[in-house]
This record gives structure tokens, C-alpha cells and sequence, in this order.
């Protein structure tokens, strides 16, 4: 499954002529793309789809849908150990 995840920026960066961003999912880190937000702020809640920044959001919205993701175990499924999650799904004991 692929959804789109909000997260708070930590810190804004040009990379290689590209803007990138240090953003938290709720303890988690990622480098995500700002280009299609590049008006995007440090402090701000972004929602993020594979990797890129594609909207604001304001930061209720953003932890009531990261609580009921939580909730859900959503943030695991996403943000866990994808060779893990594999191998649990193949039937393939770790």
C-alpha cells in the first residue's frame, strides 16, 4: 500500500539544484522533494506521496490523520522495514 503520509518539516535544503526537506512522520525521518510545494516552510505539515511534498496541511489535520494512522498501524505497514514486512507476508520465518 502507498499513501499519503503528512509530516512536519524539520529543516529545508537545496540538493543538487533540487529543494528537499528533512520531514517527521511522527518519529520517523525521511528526505522528501519540495518542488511542487517549493513555498513550503520549516515548521509547516506537508502531506507526502512517494517522496514528494504534493500539498499543505494544517497541522490539526495533520495529527488527527497520523493519530488514526497509528491507530491503524498504518505507519508501520508504510514506514516499517520493508525486507521484514516481505518476508512476514512470503511465510519466510526472521
Amino acid at each position: 500500500m502507498c499513501l499519503a503520509v503528512p509530516g512536519r518539516i524539520l529543516s529545508i535544503a537545496e540538493v543538487d539544484g533540487t529543494l528537499m526537506a528533512e520531514v517527521d512522520f511522527g518519529g520517523v525521518r525521511k528526505n522528501v522533494c519540495l518542488q511542487y510545494t517549493p513555498d513550503a516552510a520549516v515548521g509547516e505539515y506537508v502531506v507526502v506521496h512517494v517522496g514528494f511534498a504534493i500539498q499543505h496541511l494544517d497541522e490539526a489535520s495533520a495529527q488527527e490523520t497520523l493519530a488514526n494512522f497509528e491507530r491503524l498501524g498504518i505507519l508501520n505497514d508504510e514506514f516499517g522495514d520493508g525486507f521484514t514486512r516481505a518476508a512476514e507476508q512470503a511465510g519466510v520465518d526472521q
